[in-house]
């Protein structure tokens, strides 16, 4: 990495809205706030080539001059997220078709299609452009290609890629019609042409139609960003490109797959909710990205970085939050604590208008003389200080994460309509980050040397590899606990026959007959006085103990929760969903049983402790998440005041130490 050892920090600045005398000022802002990178260019096409083939870059190289000049380095950017508005003219065939068939038109962001020719070339176009004129310009140390990849289409373009890439993925007609069972509803297909998009239709589409349309996108924007990336590589390839990662169950990426492709992952991460909620979700974000960046190429660090998140504000439901002060601080320096190589923010300067005016910036429209900016400069102070932490975060939990079970989870015709892989991979995180248990977010088929235990929360399909991966796991001596809706489908979406959770009954000892899904108020109670939600099961035992029954209703004294000694080690199998502190209780024991302990055992409830290091030191994050000092046994040198902790930290409501512990 082009990189100077410090934290990166800053965020994007869109200098192409401002006259050349806002310019100086922002500089001079950022070197007080001690700003390290800024991301330039993002939504400036229309500003680099205003006219096909009519390049205007002489603002661009007076932007990267003073920002070199003043230390800060540059994400420089490929616009190709906002085509301009003759693109769109000239080319109506490469604006984005709904499923409903709408042709979408210009207006607003990401008005193209990632199939369409024409795209493809005008984007390679101005990347061409820009890496002939700025490859090795100083201030450049990463590029940033395009932003937040996710938009889909339907139109002729895109059907016809993805006919190409279903013969590729299944090579001929009898194996796509076994794949995706198109004896049902007389689907099957005798060509090629008869395939188009999974578009609206009259009722329930074909699962596997469906999540091969997700797949297909994955790859396709993925080839979408490795055209430009493969450009920017040729120009100079001691410079790391990657692109920012948008985070939600609608985005038709596999993000996994995808770090094999970029230098670094990037994750934009906006939490929604406003209470410790924005905690909980700051940490998965922060694991996630961690677990995707073990997927880079081999003998890569797994470097990841925040590249984008609201300063000041939260987005919740309806209306923004106002962050309380201190809360940009901790739940950035929540992100180093995990790995992040720093905090970017969107965006530098709000602007006077455009149809994001209101969204959160560094300098807000109140300008510098305002909280906003003042808790920038101190966030600035504070990862300066950070600069020296490095190493691995100490965990030894395994959440598994699958972005095709959570593809194949949106099916409208499931048994309920709220079954979501990604909610049961936060809820077992959150159980997780309340007991103070790091972990490792892992694919199927990682390695899972040096994780006692696995957590498996409704990991849908399950083929023989990854049914292996978990069995292998518990059979050589680890331990596993896996939540419903695991292993009940293979690849393709078809269910595994004589009985649930399919592929893993051997390893969980369990036989599911039938399922009873939850309504959204419904609870289930639980013989050890939880209660469970979402979903309960009819779950036969077929050599797993019952640890927990249902306490109640039709299931009144069958198994909720069981354990199963297979092997060297131990699988757990839970049929509901526990409510938050029975979650925690449960997987303190499996973790307990397991050998594995809390990073921080005498943490106070609300205080965060992650552990980063390697063989040439150690540091002990702190945040304190509630309203009350807090107190928490610890010794060393706390990096945020210099101060030497001898026998226990003090935190002050919503404070923060960074401890550099004692080696040895």
């Amino acid at each position: 990495m082009r990189d100077d050892g410090r934290l990166w920090y800053g965020g994007d600045y869109n200098p192409e809205q401002w006259p050349a005398e806002v310019w100086r000022q922002d500089v001079e802002l950022m070197r007080r706030a001690r700003v390290t990178l800024v991301t330039v260019g993002v939504f400036a096409w229309s500003r680099l080539e205003p006219e096909p083939g009519r390049y205007t870059l002489d603002w661009l190289d007076e932007v990267l001059d003073l920002l070199h000049d003043a230390g800060i380095r540059v994400a420089l950017a490929t616009p190709t997220a906002s085509p301009p508005p003759w693109f769109s003219l000239a080319h109506p065939d490469a604006l984005p078709v709904t499923a409903d068939g709408v042709r979408l038109h210009h207006g607003s962001r990401d008005t193209y299609c990632a199939a369409a020719p024409a795209y493809r070339a005008a984007a390679r176009r101005i990347t061409e452009v820009l890496a002939d004129r700025y490859a090795h310009h100083p201030a450049l140390a990463l590029w940033h290609v395009h932003n937040e990849y996710g938009t889909t289409c339907h139109c002729p373009h895109a059907e016809v890629a993805f006919r190409r890439w279903l013969a590729d993925r299944h090579g001929d007609l009898d194996t796509l019609n076994d794949a995706w069972t198109t004896s049902f509803w007389s689907q099957h297909y005798t060509d090629w042409a008869q395939i188009g998009t999974p578009r609206a239709t009259q009722y329930l589409h074909n699962p596997g139609h469906l999540l091969d349309f997700r797949r297909f996108w994955s790859d396709t924007l993925l080839a979408a960003y490795t055209d430009q990336r493969d450009v920017l590589r040729a120009a100079n390839p001691a410079v790391p490109v990657t692109t920012n990662y948008v985070l939600g169950d609608w985005v038709p990426v596999d993000h996994a797959r995808w770090a094999r492709e970029v230098d670094l992952v990037a994750i934009d991460h906006y939490p929604s909710a406003v209470d410790l909620g924005a905690e909980e979700q700051t940490a998965l974000a922060a694991d996630l990205a961690r677990g995707w960046a073990r997927h880079g190429a081999p003998g890569r660090a797994p470097d990841w970085l925040l590249m984008e998140t609201a300063p000041n504000l939260i987005y919740a439901a309806g209306r923004m939050h106002t962050k309380e002060p201190g809360r940009m601080l901790r739940q950035s320096v929540a992100h180093v604590a995990r790995g992040s190589r720093g905090a970017l923010f969107f965006q530098w300067r709000a602007p006077r208008g455009g149809a994001e005016r209101f969204h959160s910036a560094l300098v807000p429209h109140a300008g510098a003389d305002s909280r906003v900016y003042r808790e920038a400069v101190r966030l600035g102070q504070a990862l300066d200080r950070l600069a020296e932490v490095r190493g691995r975060v100490a965990a030894r939990v395994a959440l598994a994460w699958d972005a095709a079970s959570g593809w194949a989870l949106q099916h409208p015709g499931l048994p309920a309509e709220r079954l979501n892989h990604h909610e049961e991979v936060a809820a077992a995180h959150r159980a997780l980050w309340h007991a103070g248990l790091a972990c490792d977010v892992a694919v199927p088929g990682d390695p899972l040397d040096g994780y006692p235990l696995l957590v498996v929360p409704a990991l849908y399909l399950a083929d023989e590899a990854t049914a292996g991966w978990v069995r292998d796991h518990v059979h050589g001596g680890g331990h596993a606990l896996v939540t419903y809706l695991s292993g009940v489908a293979d690849a393709h979406a078809r269910i595994h026959l004589d009985g649930y959770p399919g592929a893993l009954r051997d390893v969980l000892g369990v036989r599911v007959e039938e399922f009873h899904p939850l309504g959204d108020d419904e609870r289930v109670a639980l013989t050890d006085g939880g209660t469970g939600t979402v979903w309960a099961e009819t779950v036969g035992l077929t050599g797993a103990r019952t640890v927990t029954g249902y306490a109640g209703g039709v299931l009144a004294g069958q198994p909720a929760v069981t354990r199963h000694t297979y092997g060297a080690g131990v699988a757990w199998y839970v049929s509901t969903r526990p409510d938050d502190a029975t979650y925690r209780r449960l997987l303190t024991e499996a973790a307990t049983q397991a050998g594995v302990a809390p990073t921080c055992p005498d943490a106070p409830a609300g205080v965060e402790a992650v552990r980063r290091g390697g063989d040439d030191g150690s540091w002990l994050f702190l945040l304190n998440h509630t309203d009350r000092p807090q107190t928490v046994p610890a010794s060393g040198v706390d990096l945020l005041t210099d101060a030497t902790v001898t026998d226990a930290v003090h935190l002050p409501a919503g404070g923060v130490a960074v401890l550099r512990e004692p080696t040895g």
